[in-house]
């Protein structure tokens, strides 16, 4: 399969180096001395062997800076931050052929959550993930493969990714079919090492991730806390509960329903240890935040929906200005 990576950090370049190595023509797009690297010397692979020992392997998957480089590709996996898309959707038209799918990687609620489904919300856009609707505009929704990435993973150098943990992922067509594209696209994955799974619902499986990340995020941001002592400390811990409470309410107004209750995910984001989230991450780094898609829009679908959710809103308005004070 024709393959293109757009925006090729820490989890696109693992994924690429993965299906490059299972014999899939894979296109990078990334930028900075990260490319350089990748165009003059491959990409590296770090990752931990079955003693524990670090494993490195090589892959020369094709490297470059621009869609129009990349040329039209059949699968075309969008790895870039939920709040870069409004910018890059626009410029991926050269990438497309009559047929190609897009798969979109981002975390939160995602542009094209209520696409395809019954009801008043039906075809609703999000400002609040798409601006405009300039993404939904550009790729359209009939182009998509929703998914749910798990692996993490990390830049330990221009041109170099460690693996840290885990190799599930989750696709689904937004409509729920098994159709013959998102198989395909999971029998490429499986055969590169990618634990993948083709799920008939999709958004449920969402919102259990978003459960959590829409409580831990900011307030790992806000503390300069890692998941366990959040989940330890006695008033982050009741702070991340009533938030996700809000988030609960506003799934099961949208008809989803988790089989486990909140407690028992907050146990699971305890289990994860002394782990900064990835917004953490973009914090400590000067780096915008993904607020947008993980807080903002559950806000916004709240309204929608008719739920509650002071707390949320509150953890919204103190991360935003944390995420102002990274800008000039």
């Amino acid at each position: 399969m024709r393959i293109a990576i757009v925006g090729a950090g820490a989890i696109g370049a693992f994924m690429g180096a993965r299906l490059a190595l299972a014999g899939e023509d894979v296109t990078l797009v990334a930028r900075g001395a990260h490319l350089d690297a990748m165009q003059r010397d491959g990409l590296t692979l770090l990752s931990s062997g079955p003693d524990g020992e670090e494993v490195s392997e090589h892959a020369s998957p094709r490297s470059v800076a621009t869609p129009r480089e990349a040329g039209p590709q059949e699968v075309v996996i969008l790895t870039v931050k939920a709040h870069q898309l409004t910018d890059i959707a626009p410029q991926l038209e050269p990438l497309y052929g009559p047929a190609t799918s897009v798969v979109t990687a981002q975390n939160g609620v995602p542009w094209w959550y209520f696409h395809g489904v019954e009801g008043p919300l039906a075809e609703t856009r999000l400002p609040s993930v798409d601006p405009g609707g300039i993404i939904w505009d550009s790729i359209t929704p009939e182009r998509v493969i929703g998914s749910i990435v798990y692996p993490a993973t990390e830049l330990a150098g221009p041109g170099i990714v460690r693996h840290v943990s885990g190799d599930r992922f989750s696709l689904g067509e937004l409509d729920g079919s098994r159709s013959p594209r998102v198989r395909q696209l999971s029998r490429a994955m499986i055969a590169a090492g990618l634990r993948t799974s083709v799920r008939r619902r999709l958004r449920n499986e969402l919102w259990v991730k978003l459960w959590g990340n829409v409580a831990f995020n900011p307030i790992s941001v806000l503390t300069g806390s890692t998941l366990a002592a959040i989940c330890t400390h006695p008033g982050t811990r009741a702070l991340a509960r009533t938030a996700m409470l809000e988030a609960e309410a506003v799934a099961h107004a949208l008809g989803e329903q988790f089989k486990i209750d909140v407690d028992q995910r907050i146990e699971g984001a305890a289990a994860v240890g002394e782990h900064k989230t990835s917004m953490l991450q973009d914090y400590e780094r000067g780096r915008q935040l993904e607020i947008g898609a993980i807080v903002a829009a559950v806000v916004e679908v709240a309204g929608l929906v008719g739920v509650p959710t002071p707390t949320i809103e509150a953890l919204y308005a103190l991360t935003s200005l944390a995420d102002e004070r990274l800008r000039p």
